[in-house]
C-alpha cells in the first residue's frame, strides 16, 4: 500500500501556511491500515485545496503525528501542535485517542474536527471544540443490532476485550437488544482462548458471535477457529467495529472472512465529489478507499470551507461549525447539537451494514442501512 508523505513544508512557522495538525494511527498497536487511509484522505483533499489556490494565496498544510492508539502519545502531540500555532486538529480513528485528544484541544482552545471516532462521550462536558463526522456509536451499533434482530438473531456473544469503546459497544447492544427480546452474553478473550470460545459458543445455543477484539490478533484467529469448528457451522460472525473493512483483513482471512457483516458509513450511492474522490483515492493506495478515507477527505473539505469563510483564527473556527453547510464526498455536511452528544455532530452521517460477498471476498455486499 502507498502511503502519502506529509504535505511538504509542514513544519513551516513563518506564517506563510495554514496549518492544521493531523492526528493519525501509523504505528503499531494503532490499526496502521486505518490510519494510512485516513491520512490519504486528508493528504488528497489539501492537495486539492492548495492546487486550487489554497486559503486567499497561502498553502494548506498537514502537521502530521502518529498516535499509535495510544491516549496518552495524542494528549502530548496535542499540546505540541497547539504550542506551534495550528489552527485546528483533524483526524483520529481510535475512539479512545480521540477522547484523549478532544480533552486536550478543549483545554487548548483548539477546534478539533474528528474524522473517524465514534465513542458518543468524545468529551466529559459539552464542549464549542469539537465538531464530529462520523456517527455516534449508539447511531451506528444500534442499526446493527437492528440488523440482527430482522436476521433472526436474539441470542448473541460478545468476544471482548478491555476498552472503554468496547465496554461501551457492549452497553449499546445490550440495552437496545433486552426490550426487543434479545440477550447479550459477554466473553473476555483476555482470559479466553479462541478453542475456548468456541466450546462456550457450543455449549450456549447463540446464534451470533460480535468480535468486539482488535485486529488482526484475536480477531483472526477466532474467526479461524469458530469457521473450522463444524458445532458452529450456523453461527454468525459479526464485526460491527468494521474490521472486514480493510484489504489486510481478506489477505489474512481469505474465504473465512467473507459473510462477516460490519458498519461501513458509506451512502448508498457518493455524490459526484465522492466518486471523483474515490477514483483519486484508489489510485494513491493501490486498492479500493474504505469510508475512512472519504472521511479524510471530508474532514480538509469541511475545514478548508471554514476557513476561507472565516479566516484562521481558533474561536473563529470554533464558532463557525453550526453554519456549515458543504457538499461532501458522501452527502451535505452540517452540524448541529445531538441530545446525549457532547461535540458538534454530523447528525445524517449514512450508515450500512455490509459484508463481503463469499463468491467474490473483494466484494462488498449491502445488507442493511439506516
Amino acid at each position: 500500500m502507498n502511503t502519502p508523505p506529509p504535505s511538504p513544508g509542514a513544519e513551516r512557522t513563518d506564517g506563510s501556511s495554514v496549518r492544521i495538525g493531523a492526528l493519525v494511527p501509523l504505528t503499531r498497536p494503532g490499526w496502521v491500515e486505518a490510519g494510512q487511509h485516513l491520512l490519504a484522505g486528508l493528504d488528497l483533499a489539501v492537495r486539492e485545496v492548495n492546487d486550487a489556490g489554497g486559503i486567499d494565496g497561502r498553502p494548506l498544510e498537514l502537521v502530521v503525528r502518529d498516535t499509535a492508539a495510544d491516549p496518552e502519545k495524542a494528549a502530548a502531540a496535542v499540546d505540541e501542535l497547539a504550542g506551534l500555532g495550528v489552527t485546528a486538529l483533524a483526524g483520529e480513528y481510535h475512539s479512545v485517542v480521540a477522547r484523549a485528544a478532544a480533552a486536550r484541544a478543549d483545554a487548548h482552545g483548539l477546534p478539533f474536527l474528528c474524522s473517524s471516532a465514534v465513542l458518543d462521550a468524545l468529551t466529559e462536558q459539552p464542549t464549542r471544540w469539537v465538531a464530529r463526522l462520523a456517527p455516534p456509536q449508539s447511531q451506528g451499533w444500534q442499526i446493527y443490532a437492528d440488523f440482527l434482530l430482522g436476521a433472526g438473531h436474539s441470542r448473541i456473544v460478545v468476544a471482548t476485550q478491555p476498552s472503554a469503546y468496547w465496554a461501551s459497544g457492549t452497553r449499546i447492544l445490550r440495552e437496545y437488544l433486552a426490550p426487543r427480546g434479545g440477550a447479550v452474553a459477554e466473553f473476555d478473550m483476555s482470559s479466553l482462548t479462541p478453542a475456548a470460545l468456541c466450546d462456550e459458543l457450543a455449549a450456549g445455543g447463540a446464534t451470533a458471535l460480535l468480535l468486539l477484539v482488535g485486529q488482526p490478533d484475536p480477531a483472526v484467529p477466532i474467526v479461524r477457529s469458530v469457521r473450522r469448528d463444524p458445532r458452529l457451522a450456523d453461527v454468525l460472525i459479526g464485526a460491527p467495529a468494521g474490521q472486514p473493512e480493510f484489504a489486510g483483513w481478506a489477505a489474512s482471512l481469505g474465504g473465512d472472512g467473507a459473510a462477516i457483516p460490519f458498519l461501513r458509513y458509506l451512502p448508498e450511492r457518493l455524490t459526484p465529489l465522492g466518486v471523483r474522490v474515490g477514483a483519486a483515492l484508489r489510485e494513491r493506495l493501490a486498492g479500493a478507499p474504505s469510508f475512512v478515507a472519504f472521511e479524510g477527505y471530508d474532514t480538509v473539505a469541511v475545514l478548508a470551507d471554514v476557513l476561507r469563510a472565516h479566516g484562521a483564527d481558533r474561536t473563529r473556527v470554533a464558532d463557525a461549525w453550526p453554519r456549515v453547510a458543504v457538499e461532501g464526498t458522501r452527502g451535505q455536511i452540517q452540524f448541529s447539537r445531538t441530545p446525549g452528544i457532547s461535540v458538534w455532530q454530523w447528525a445524517w452521517t449514512p450508515v450500512q451494514v455490509v459484508d463481503r460477498d463469499p463468491a467474490e471476498p473483494g466484494r462488498f455486499r449491502v445488507l442493511h442501512s439506516g
